[in-house]
């Protein structure tokens, strides 16, 4: 009885075959006229094959017309052109080795033999992995591209991944991402493919640069996704929902952001990515790339020529003009300040500091009671001098989680080191409400609240001895103010609340209509903070718009309002930005 035996043999193999006697002919006596149709031929001549041969299979280097034009058009070889038919025969979709190897009538085992064959399909985008990443028993997809390229019966390109630039390389991710999205395949796929464009681009800049740093390859395609991110959609951020996309596989996602939360990823040690910084408190879900990475890895790609928009930081030329009122005292060092803040006298004291005290940094206190104007005069010294604010509000820094703080303190002055390295004016780090924050320090501190306030504090001192730029801060409260931080503001300019004829003349700023005595009389009749004027000059308008009080003595209802400003005393503008006197 004769023995059947079912085997594939590879095309190396086939070129020992004797074409006329053993070879087998997946060709037809006329030329096919479409893509569509000579797949169709060659497995309907492969079927009637393994019906004849009950099982016993040669997958040859046959020179069949279908074959030829196949292999021709979609730039394959024949056997890699008939694995091709089979998937498509057996798919488009789950194309695993079970149903490959029952439509060749072969077992699990010897459909295994055609895994190389298969996976230089899938590096020419003709099929897809639908599952994890370096598994053997990936089921496979028709890609989108490879169906559309059927449907329309256009010859079929496979990927160029060699690249001119850095721009033309992360273009090329970008479009292969959204390929994978589009055919609703999350795929280790990505991971494969950065390493094939890693080893085709040795001599591209961005790749040297990158391969310096010896990245193992997901870290690698990390980067490459901050990278493509920032080029190519202008979003300098990642968070782990997004990161969750890039790497499917729960068991790496779990441990990179286990390595990101923690600060310890290889990309963070390395310096190339970093907490994003949210209105100075740092993110530790959300990251993005360092000054370092964009300066080394994308010099040559013009970012389009604008800086990116930092949260928390405030425009100068946003900033509206407001008419502040001073005392003779408190004018004059504002005025002083002024001075140093203007451009052209600020580059030339840093440079006699630098080279006199090895010191550069301008840091200033403004200190006094709730609505003096404290912070709306850092904002017109910022904005008559053209510099940004970097404006920070001290609560939100503080964290519940351990260590927290002290990362989001850090990361604050990190990224106000980054915008003065980026920037041609110095922008102006300003902590707002510092109360509690340079406080005295708490001696012999037991409790985890106590330690972690002194730590913070520690490290703002430390980062003012090495500031460099212009750090100003605003406080409510003085009696308490640590010694250090005394020693360590250069500037330290207190707001009172205005005399009367510094009010008299808020009165009339704020309400053009009054006339000299009844802004006297107000002045004089309430002991108020140019917040509190403002206030009360905002409720009249409102009262106006409201109510009839074109009957109604102007002077009368202003008091009656400055009264009940009066009884709110205690509660009113804690944190209201208000006129100076």
């Amino acid at each position: 009885m004769k023995t059947k035996k079912n085997n594939i043999i590879t095309e190396v193999e086939c070129k020992a075959v004797d074409e006329k006697s053993k070879g087998i002919s997946l060709g037809t006596r006329r030329n096919p006229k479409s893509l569509l149709e000579a797949i169709d031929n060659i497995n309907t001549k492969l079927s009637a094959i393994v019906r004849e041969s009950d099982g016993d299979l040669i997958l040859s280097e046959a020179r069949g017309n279908n074959v030829d034009y196949l292999a021709k058009r979609m730039h394959l070889t024949p056997l890699q052109t008939v694995v091709f038919c089979i998937c498509v025969e057996v798919g488009p979709c789950n194309i695993d080795f079970r149903n490959f190897a029952r439509a060749l009538h072969v077992t699990n085992a010897q459909a295994l033999t055609l895994v190389d064959t298969l996976n230089e399909l899938v590096r020419c985008r003709l099929l897809g992995l639908a599952c994890s990443y370096g598994s053997k028993t990936s089921s496979y997809n028709i890609s989108a591209r490879a169906l559309k390229t059927l449907i329309s019966n256009e010859d079929y390109e496979a990927p160029q991944r060699t690249f001119a630039d850095t721009e033309g390389l992360l273009s090329y991710y970008h479009d292969f991402l959204s390929e994978l999205e589009e055919e609703g395949i999350r795929q280790g796929l990505l991971l494969e493919e950065v390493e094939e464009i890693f080893r085709e681009n040795t001599d591209l800049d961005f790749v040297k640069k990158v391969n310096q740093y010896q990245l193992s390859p997901r870290s690698r395609l990390l980067l490459v996704e901050f990278c493509d991110k920032l080029v190519n959609e202008e979003d300098a951020e990642l968070n782990f929902y997004q990161l969750d996309d890039i790497f499917p596989n729960k068991g790496d996602f779990a441990r990179i952001k286990s390595a990101l939360r923690s600060g310890q990823h290889q990309l963070m040690r390395c310096g190339l990515i970093e907490f994003s910084c949210n209105n100075g408190v740092a993110d530790t879900s959300s990251f993005t790339l360092t000054e370092k990475a964009r300066t080394e890895l994308l010099a040559s790609i013009n970012l389009k020529a604008k800086e990116e928009k930092l949260s928390g930081v405030i425009q100068a030329e946003n900033i509206a003009a407001k008419e502040l009122f001073y005392s003779a005292k408190v004018g004059k060092q504002v005025g002083k300040l002024h001075g140093f803040l203007d451009q052209e006298k600020y580059v030339l004291l840093v440079e006699r500091m630098k080279s006199r005290f090895n010191r550069c940094g301008l840091t200033c206190l403004m200190y006094g009671g709730p609505g003096t104007g404290k912070t709306e005069t850092v904002y017109q010294l910022a904005r008559q001098t053209g510099r940004d604010i970097m404006a920070i509000e001290v609560p939100q820094i503080k964290s519940k989680w351990v260590g927290d703080s002290e990362k989001n303190i850090k990361a604050v002055f990190e990224k106000y080191r980054a915008m003065v390295a980026k920037a041609k004016v110095a922008p102006i780090l300003l902590f707002n409400e510092a109360d509690a924050i340079i406080g005295v320090r708490k001696s012999g501190a037991q409790d985890a609240v106590d330690k972690m306030e002194n730590s913070i504090q520690n490290i703002i001192l430390q980062e003012m001895e090495t500031l460099d730029g212009i750090m100003i801060a605003t406080t409510n409260l003085t009696e308490n103010l640590d010694g250090a931080f005394e020693r360590r503001f250069l500037y330290k300019v207190e707001f009172e609340r205005p005399d009367a004829s510094v009010r008299a003349r808020i009165w009339h700023a704020m309400l053009p209509e009054l006339d000299d005595n009844e802004c006297r009389t107000l002045a004089e009749g309430f002991d108020f903070s140019g917040g509190q004027i403002e206030n009360v000059a905002r409720k009249y308008a409102i009262d106006c718009i409201l109510g009839d009080l074109d009957q109604v003595d102007r002077l009368t209802e202003l008091t009656t309002l400055c009264s009940e400003e009066r009884i709110n005393d205690t509660m009113s503008d804690r944190r209201h930005v208000g006129f100076v006197a």
